[in-house]
């Protein structure tokens, strides 16, 4: 049997399988589980539906031929028409069915948890990384996606110093990972008195949002302090030890949270940084010994790496890595990134074909 079809069916079982799990009531009434199941049935649902259609078009087409045997002229013609019509179809579904069964990125399909920093350029680079967050902002409404502040260092400039948010909804990650790196702008400063256009940067990091169970982190290799809340200049917002600061001592990385409603809602959020950011930690190092990171123009997401530059006096975007750019600077800082994320996710694809075929 073809090696396509054997995935198609798997998926299909698979996808089948699903629905009679969550109509159990047992599963229903578990949040977590059933959230999980749905989760995972959306990822199949395309590849799903893909194949209902292919079996659909091949009938048609096996229907048609016999249709053409027959002695009525008129029959013969329609016959020939919608063999035509199928085949056509065919055709664009085999291509389509070819990119949904590209081994995928099994993290494609969780949250993603996004921290933007001001980096070279002052107050001008907080202030960028303002800009970043709110295009980013506006492009996961567009895509349905729900954000939630996590940590956030405002600049008394305006912009952040640094913030992290969550994006919930299906493929976050996938529609976001390309994001990691260093993002440069070109435009005059709002300080700058003889018009001169100034570079910045903002540094971008993208970690997907894993469960407890995907990182081992015994209680013991954190520690947890918690302390007053402060605001902007470091004046205090509040009377009590609301605020969260945790470290991970075996890596140094330090989480602190201070936005939430109290103190047991800023020690999840930070737990759940500081999940993702050991996640991410220990994969690259397991990737760097093993020799495994991928060197190709989409690159790796270190922070150093230039990714896109962002030239406001041209209305214009390049994203160094695909060479693309294009002339609508303005569109994509209200969000309109299809064009950028899109392409990026295609040359994925395009790369995943290429070592298919190797």
């Amino acid at each position: 049997m073809d090696a396509r079809i054997v995935k198609l069916e798997s998926i299909e079982k698979r996808y089948l399988e699903i629905n009679d799990e969550m109509l159990k009531e047992e599963v229903a009434s578990n949040v977590k589980l059933f959230t999980k199941l749905s989760k995972e049935q959306a990822t199949l649902r395309a590849a799903y539906e893909a194949y209902q259609e292919l079996k659909k078009l091949n009938n048609d087409i096996e229907g048609a031929k016999e249709m053409i045997n027959d002695d009525d002229p008129e029959i013969k013609e329609m016959a020939n028409i919608e063999l035509e019509e199928a085949t056509n179809k065919l055709e664009k579904l085999n291509v389509h069915i070819e990119q949904l069964l590209l081994p995928r990125d099994p993290e494609d399909a969780y949250d993603c948890l996004v921290e933007i920093r001001g980096a070279a350029g002052g107050d001008e680079g907080n202030i960028f990384a303002g800009d970043l967050f709110r295009m980013y902002s506006y492009y996961a409404a567009n895509m349905g996606y729900k954000t939630e502040v996590m940590e956030a260092s405002e600049s008394e400039a305006g912009g952040y110093a640094l913030i992290s948010f969550s994006v919930k909804g299906l493929d976050a990650y996938r529609h976001f990972k390309f994001e990691s790196g260093a993002h440069r702008v070109q435009r005059v400063p709002k300080t700058e008195t003889q018009g001169r256009v100034h570079t910045s940067t903002a540094t971008v990091i993208v970690f997907p949002d894993v469960e407890e169970e995907d990182v081992e982190i015994p209680d013991s290799d954190l520690e947890i302090e918690t302390h007053r809340a402060s605001g902007a200049g470091g004046q205090h917002i509040n009377k009590t030890d609301s605020a969260v600061r945790i470290v991970h001592k075996p890596t140094g990385i330090t989480v602190n949270c201070q936005d939430g409603r109290n103190q047991i809602a800023n020690k999840e959020t930070a737990l759940k940084i500081i999940r993702a950011r050991v996640y991410a930690y220990y994969k690259e190092k397991k990737m760097e010994e093993e020799g495994a990171i991928r060197k190709s123009k989409i690159g790796t997401g270190d922070r150093s790496e230039k990714i896109r530059t962002y030239n406001y006096p041209q209305n214009r975007v390049t994203d160094h890595r695909i060479g693309l750019t294009l002339n609508q600077l303005d569109r994509i800082m209200e969000g309109k990134l299809d064009d950028i994320i899109d392409a990026l996710i295609k040359n994925e694809e395009q790369e995943k074909l290429l070592n298919e075929n190797v």
